[in-house]
């Protein structure tokens, strides 16, 4: 399983959120290179970059901040918010992104998310799939659909997705455990390389997600906070 801790950009500073509310915005460096670096020190390979910005403009800002991190270091990033239209991904990848993210698009716009899948392949499209309750949302999880995040990510298989990014907004930053029950449903119903996201709280809760059978994990607040630190990381890397 991959280890895949995040950087959260607001005004170009790494920041962290609980359950996606602005208002809870905490600053926990103001250089995201300099944490990149580290976690490249002590062995990380990959990174999940959210331009926060990005997310609420509805178009790629801190792409300065993608572009320095995969220029200055050999992490492999996969990279969202913000990702509307064929500009925005043409700017993700020419500034190094792995990967890319996209969540509400394929919701509001599947013809354009499948046409991504199309052109760039599905090792470098993940599905965004943010559940909240189950329903998928949206619009940096201010806006909520009808959709079943089972169906929905079922449906994304047919096209030809691979990986999936599931975050359960009711465990972001809340440092209270991971949807392991979801998380399980999803893989053996839709057979998706699943990247659980939200609610890790330590090193416990990464062993119950490897064997779970999740191809990667990613992890914020619970590193931020100090409830997992780097050596850790690196044992399991």
């Amino acid at each position: 399983m991959r280890i895949i801790p995040a950087i959260d950009i607001i005004d170009g500073k790494c920041v962290r959120l609980t359950k996606g509310d602005y208002s809870t915005q905490k600053i926990y460096n103001e250089d995201p290179l300099e944490v990149a670096k580290e976690f490249e020190a002590n062995g990380i390979q990959y990174l999940h970059v959210v331009d926060l910005d990005g997310a609420r403009s509805k178009h790629i800002v801190n792409h300065k901040v993608l572009h320095d991190i995969t220029s200055k270091t050999s992490l492999k990033v996969d990279f969202g918010g913000g990702i509307k239209s064929d500009k925005d991904i043409r700017i993700a990848f020419e500034n190094g992104a792995a990967q890319i993210t996209g969540g509400s698009i394929a919701v509001q716009q599947p013809d354009i998310f499948r046409q991504w899948l199309d052109k760039y392949g599905p090792e470098k499209i993940i599905l965004g799939a943010d559940s909240n309750n189950r329903k998928i949302a949206t619009h940096g999880w201010t806006q909520e659909s009808e959709l079943d995040v089972i169906d929905f990510i079922s449906d994304y298989t047919r096209e030809g997705v691979v990986y999936v990014i599931c975050t359960d907004i009711q465990k972001d930053g809340m440092l209270q455990g991971t949807s392991n029950e979801l998380y399980r449903e999803i893989i053996e119903k839709t057979g998706v390389k699943l990247i659980a996201s939200g609610g890790v709280s330590s090193v416990d809760d990464l062993i119950t997600l490897k064997q779970l059978g999740c191809n990667g994990t990613i992890i914020g607040k619970a590193f931020y906070e100090g409830k997992i630190g780097l050596p850790q990381l690196r044992e399991l890397t």
